[in-house]
């Protein structure tokens, strides 16, 4: 019969200085140029056939912008001032939520998280009756984005 040796207490030691090496390391900074996984989350698309977002892909971008947060803001509610069709319902410093009525009375929520760390404003437009928005929120967004890049 084979006999194990017996760990020693310097092993044990290091198994358990790399453990709370691990538990003690700093959490994953979200990329310059991606979503932060708050927004990601917050932002999500239940239903891709009345819904668009700047967070899961599918060419929607976010706004980019320069600055402070708060001139971030500044130019978002600034641009959202161009469009008659847009009520603002909620304003944090770092979001913004609102809905878009269209000529035909429906009515659709956008809500919009400012990320200051990658500098990039993400979005949600989804429409709050039936499963279709024929495109619509995805022609807005296209639309408020290029309104928001002119804002400079």
């Amino acid at each position: 019969m084979s006999q194990r040796p017996e760990p020693s207490a310097s092993a044990g030691a290091l198994a358990l200085a790399l453990i709370l090496a691990g538990c003690a390391s700093s959490p994953p900074t979200p990329e310059a140029d991606g979503p932060s996984e708050a927004s990601v989350e917050a932002l999500a698309c239940t239903l891709r056939s009345n819904c668009v977002n700047s967070t899961g892909g599918g060419n929607a971008g976010p706004l980019r912008f320069v600055g402070s947060p708060e001139q971030a803001m500044a130019a978002l509610q600034a641009t959202l001032a161009t469009l008659a069709e847009v009520q603002v319902v909620r304003s944090e410093p770092l979001r913004l939520e609102t809905v878009f009525t269209t000529l035909l009375g429906f009515r659709d929520q956008v809500d919009f998280r400012i990320d200051p760390q990658a500098r990039r404003i993400d979005y949600r437009s989804r429409s709050m009756f039936g499963l279709f928005d024929f495109g619509k929120n995805r022609s807005r967004m296209q639309d408020v984005v290029a309104r928001f890049e002119k804002q400079g």
